[in-house]
């Protein structure tokens, strides 16, 4: 089955609204007995924020190790011709956020095939 995961910007006056747009989906989810894709939210709240946690060379981290597949660190860190503390900083930021997994070896692996980034702008009610 794939995963996939979502990245969104949103106020947080917005986080109630998807959460509760989550929860009807669901609902109806459920009472339909429909077999659902897995899916994955990772919110932030501003574009700021989601460059922050992701930036360029955590991007690239995530990229590889969806094609390499579970890796160690040092691996990963070889193959992406990076100093491991760096690597080691990179992955423990991107554990907290949910964008990186270790196995019941110790490897790590992205958990999704596939991620998709919402980018909405909306103007502001004058």
């Amino acid at each position: 089955m794939m995963t996939k995961a979502l990245i969104r910007i949103r106020r947080s006056d917005e986080v109630r609204a998807d959460l509760q747009a989550m929860g009807e989906r669901f609902s109806q989810a459920w009472a339909n007995e429909r077999a659902c894709q897995p899916l994955a939210i990772l919110t932030f709240e501003s574009p700021a924020q989601l460059f922050s946690v992701l930036s360029p060379k955590r991007w690239e981290l995530v990229e590889q190790l969806q094609r390499l597949g579970p890796s160690s660190l040092r691996g990963l860190a070889r193959s992406l011709e990076r100093d491991v503390k760096r690597v080691h900083e990179d992955v423990a930021l991107l554990t907290d956020w949910g964008l990186v997994e270790r196995n019941e070896a110790g490897l790590l692996f992205v958990p999704y095939e596939e991620i998709e980034a919402d980018f909405v702008l909306k103007a502001s009610a004058a």
